[in-house]
């Protein structure tokens, strides 16, 4: 469980308490109800990271709901639910190049205007070869938090950022790169496929 769990953990326990100090049966148990939900929400398991020195993976839990193919690549976007581990990795290992803030709207995560409209955070993680991904707010989802900065070095599948409570992904992935995932695929952060590069001749710091 990540640590941003105790912002919402502690007080609701607290207000658990004081509803049965204060003679309340139902309303507590619901709250406890809920501490639990959030504790369930924030939850930050381990994931046996693909040795494939080629492979792209995705750096959301949740279900691939769009894939957009042009001359410049394929965007391969991932709709998060809050039954879904929130906690962002790295899709390629190398130096975080780029880390920007977007503002924007608070559409639902699964709408395709989404990818584009609303607040997000994109990073470029790389060196010779280099992807690109967004981490988008949904409706219900407000708040994106990075954990690395720009010119750190993250390995392939480290844990990057977190998503409160709902949310999309975007992986922008260059024609270099082989498309895996299909639309309706169920992915795992840190885990599965979303692209390959076509070649393993450049060096790229993953290993």
């Amino acid at each position: 469980m990540v640590k941003d769990a105790y912002y919402f953990i502690i007080p609701l326990l607290l207000l658990a308490l004081a509803l049965f100090w204060w003679g309340f049966l139902l309303l507590p148990i619901l709250v406890l109800g809920l501490a639990v939900f959030v504790g369930f929400f924030f939850r930050n398991p381990d994931r046996v990271i693909p040795n494939d020195p080629d492979a792209i993976i995705s750096p959301a839990d949740g279900k691939v709901v769009q894939i957009a193919e042009g001359p410049e690549g394929a965007r391969v976007s991932i709709f998060l639910s809050v039954f879904d581990v929130h906690v962002n990795r790295a899709p390629w290992g190398g130096t975080i190049q780029r880390q920007d803030y977007h503002q924007g709207r608070f559409r639902l995560a699964f709408d395709e205007r989404a990818s584009v409209e609303n607040e997000r955070v994109v990073f470029t993680v790389g060196d010779d070869r280099q992807i690109t991904f967004a981490l988008i707010a949904g409706l219900i989802a407000r708040r994106i938090v990075p954990w690395r900065k720009v010119g750190e070095i993250v390995a392939k599948g480290d844990r990057i950022a977190l998503i409160r409570f709902g949310s999309r992904a975007d992986v922008f992935l260059p024609p270099e790169c082989e498309l895996v995932a299909r639309v309706g695929d169920r992915v795992r952060a840190g885990s599965s496929l979303i692209g390959r590069w076509r070649s393993s001749g450049l060096e790229n710091g993953n290993e």
